[in-house]
């Protein structure tokens, strides 16, 4: 079995013609952008609207630092992140 994530390698002529000469093999392709399968992507939600949105970065050093300081803030309002688990159907476990 392969779960295919859309990495432009993986979706390549040559990589099908692989697939398609094994029959034993089983390919379940994920969705091109699927937030509701990673909670992740509600975190990185949340920093694009906040910490790197309409910014110009200097260098790439920058950036890590505008990230670290967005995460670091969201670390102390535990109701963005349980919504970025509830779109997901998770939930936190409590302390």
């Amino acid at each position: 079995m392969l779960v295919g994530d859309n990495l432009n390698t993986h979706l390549t002529a040559s990589t099908r013609r692989y697939i398609a000469e094994r029959d034993w093999l089983t390919v379940f392709q994920l969705p091109p952008y699927a937030p509701d399968l990673n909670p992740v992507e509600g975190i990185w939600s949340v920093l694009r609207r906040t910490t790197v949105d309409n910014r110009a970065f200097a260098d790439p050093q920058d950036l890590i630092t505008a990230v670290r300081r967005g995460l670091r803030q969201l670390q102390y309002r535990p109701g963005v992140l349980d919504g970025c688990l509830t779109g997901t159907g998770l939930r936190r476990q409590p302390p």
